[in-house]
């Protein structure tokens, strides 16, 4: 009885390390996953922040406004745009000097309310810097926007980026990504090695169904890449690239998540 014993406690005992060791991991894995979503929350916060801590300006159906950066230290801008739950279409620009337009986007979202645009302009050189906001739509649908200097330029805000892997994207190609449903915003930037850089940008949800679209020129991007966060709330969301120039101006596209919703412990998608 006592040489069956000795393998009947040794089993056992095994087994409950086995499964100490797995609800350790576990505990593990969820840890980090809630200090990442937190980490992303907290870098987020102030994209969801900006309407509460600011003043943004009411631009009507066909109208154009404008803001002037003329401090040298305004090295990029932050453009945010939102609609009351209505379709929002507009062309952003970056004016430097007379008839110099190095930097210009056309926005379209299906709900300006439920997925507000949001990007990064970078503003180098000492000459006086504008940005142009001219809404595009109907009468009907005005746009509330806001603009504000970023302090510590671009990088300031891109550092997360840098843990990302970055992908080459040739001209004419096309680049897709899908996201889990934890993710509620998305973050990307364009760059090129100091060539122009064509590009268009599509959030996706369900097939050819586009709830975000951001046409994109810069003409030099290395000297001004394009940075944006894209809200991607529900499930299904895909986000596309595609590189809208000839095969000789390839850009590097950087996308990863901005911020994650927190799941509960044990809890799989």
């Amino acid at each position: 009885n006592g040489n069956n014993a000795s393998p009947q406690v040794t089993s056992s005992a095994a087994l409950k390390n086995a499964n100490f060791s797995e609800r350790a991991a576990s505990e593990t894995t969820s840890a980090l996953q809630n200090a990442n979503a937190s980490r992303a929350a907290s870098s987020g916060a102030s994209v969801k922040n900006i309407w509460d801590t600011s003043s943004p300006v009411t631009v009507q159906g066909g109208a154009l406004q404008t803001w002037s950066f003329a401090s040298p230290y305004d090295e990029s801008v932050q453009v945010f745009m939102k609609s009351e739950g209505r379709p929002l279409s507009a062309n952003v620009e970056l004016w430097q000097g007379p008839d110099n337009t190095p930097q210009k986007m056309g926005v379209y979202l299906e709900d300006g309310s439920l997925r507000p645009f949001s990007a990064v302009i970078a503003t180098p050189g000492t000459s006086a810097n504008a940005i142009a906001i001219r809404n595009t739509g109907h009468l009907e649908f005005p746009l509330a926007a806001c603009v504000e200097s970023v302090r510590g330029g671009i990088g300031s805000v891109t550092r997360g980026l840098s843990e990302l892997t970055p992908k080459i994207i040739q001209g004419g190609s096309i680049h897709t990504t899908p996201f889990e449903p934890s993710v509620s915003s998305v973050q990307v930037m364009l760059t090129t090695q100091g060539r122009p850089l064509n590009a268009r940008i599509e959030l996706l949800q369900g097939p050819n169904n586009n709830k975000q679209v951001m046409e994109i020129y810069t003409e030099d991007g290395m000297e001004r890449p394009f940075f944006a966060v894209i809200e991607t709330p529900g499930v299904g969301n895909v986000v596309r690239i595609v590189n809208t120039a000839t095969v000789e101006f390839p850009f590097t596209a950087v996308m990863g998540p901005y911020t994650v919703e927190a799941r509960p412990a044990g809890r799989q998608w």
